[in-house]
């Protein structure tokens, strides 16, 4: 997953403003076309993987819950026998819920761990499909341009990045040319306020799942579990 994880990080990364640059350079769209390309594909492998690490999740919780509902029975069943002075069947479901309590700690431990895990994959999947969205729209107003530059002779070959563009004069391209700068910068912003927010959101989920375990436990001892 961390190999994934990697990959994705350096697509959401990428700079758009060296790409459009790249593309104006080449007079080609070929930037474009395999950035989306390798998106998709990481996208696909993203989902698989959430769908994976998910099923663990849910498989994880369903062995939390069922060691610790043995555990319950097996602490009870404890007190029960020592109250009948059955001392030597206490012990042996004593040496039981020993075994039980070491194997709820792994399988919390795991649960935590792989929780942390799937709130990765699902963050790194919106903050792709967000970026994925920004570069095919960037890629229509690219087409746009490439396509008026190509029927302006007098601008083929002097176009190398949105700066050179700047003294062609040309209304049309200047146009386009701001709309292109415009939208970058927009995305950069918009990508800069949504990492945080997801950061939050995850940060906040986390700790709310943490503290309601605690407190959960914290009530069974006192009796108040409902």
């Amino acid at each position: 997953m961390a190999s994934l994880l990697d990959k994705v990080s350096t697509l959401i990364s990428a700079n758009l403003h060296a790409m459009v640059d790249k593309a104006l350079k080449a007079n080609s769209l070929a930037v474009f076309d395999e950035y989306i390309r390798q998106a998709e594909n990481n996208l696909d492998a993203l989902e698989d993987a959430a769908a994976t690490v998910g099923g663990n999740v849910k498989t994880l919780a369903r062995k939390v819950e069922q060691y610790k509902a043995d555990s319950t029975k097996q602490d009870a069943d404890i007190d029960a026998l020592l109250k009948q002075g059955k001392e030597d069947l206490a012990a042996a479901v004593q040496a039981k819920l020993n075994t039980t309590s070491k194997l709820l700690a792994q399988y919390q431990a795991d649960y935590a761990k792989t929780q942390t895990e799937y709130q990765k994959l699902l963050d790194a999947k919106l903050k792709l499909e967000a970026k994925l969205t920004t570069i095919k729209q960037e890629r229509e107003e690219m087409q746009a341009l490439l396509d008026l530059a190509k029927s302006k002779e007098r601008t083929v070959g002097a176009i190398r990045s949105l700066k050179d563009l700047d003294g062609v004069g040309d209304a049309d391209i200047a146009r386009i040319t701001d709309s292109i700068r415009s939208r970058l910068d927009q995305a950069d912003a918009r990508a800069e306020i949504e990492s945080s927010r997801l950061e939050s959101q995850v940060d906040e989920a986390l700790g709310k799942a943490e503290l309601d375990t605690q407190l959960a436990e914290r009530k069974k001892r006192l009796g108040l579990s409902s």
